[in-house]
């Protein structure tokens, strides 16, 4: 699988003709019930996220319309982020997308932990997972009103290659 090519606005990714033809035959393979679309379990199959515990946020960040199912074009809008082509700025919108989990435009410490209870599982108590979400919130809550916008997380996240932890190749 060759590389995303950028057109114009960040926005404005595509892949080539190719590249899509190759990803709607992966999707088509995916789609188990043969109904045009992906349900949470047919992304078991994709060996890059079947192992990752955030598997269900990246599904609901891919499923634009909130339908609990992903169409062949909310698949190939939420590869575009993840692809090579993408920006840094488009990869860290997505992973605060992650975080964000009631959309808001802010990680709330109740978002902080969902996510971090999908990460740890149950190797940290709930006392532990709630000292771990109020450290990471004071850290990052530069304007101190109890949770962290967008600019603060990329402050918190600038020492981390995000565009090659999130940068998926398909084969």
């Amino acid at each position: 699988m060759g590389q995303a090519h950028a057109q114009g606005s960040p926005n404005s990714m595509v892949f080539s003709p190719q590249e899509i033809n190759k990803l709607y035959k992966r999707f088509k393979k995916l789609d188990l019930q043969n109904t045009g679309e992906l349900r949470p379990e047919d992304f078991q199959d994709i060996p890059a996220l079947a192992q990752n515990p955030l598997i269900s946020r990246i599904i609901a960040i891919f499923d634009k319309n909130k339908t609990g199912r992903i169409s062949f074009v909310e698949f190939i809008k939420g590869l575009e982020v993840l692809s090579v082509g993408a920006s840094e700025e488009e990869k860290l919108r997505f992973m605060f997308k992650i975080y964000d989990v009631d959309e808001d435009g802010f990680i709330s410490p109740t978002d902080l932990s969902k996510v971090l209870r999908l990460m740890v599982g149950s190797n940290l108590t709930e006392q532990q997972l709630a000292q771990l979400v109020d450290r990471t919130i004071q850290k990052g809550d530069e304007d101190r009103d109890g949770r962290i916008s967008y600019i603060e997380f990329c402050k918190m996240v600038k020492n981390l290659d995000i565009v090659k932890k999130l940068t998926l190749t398909y084969e």
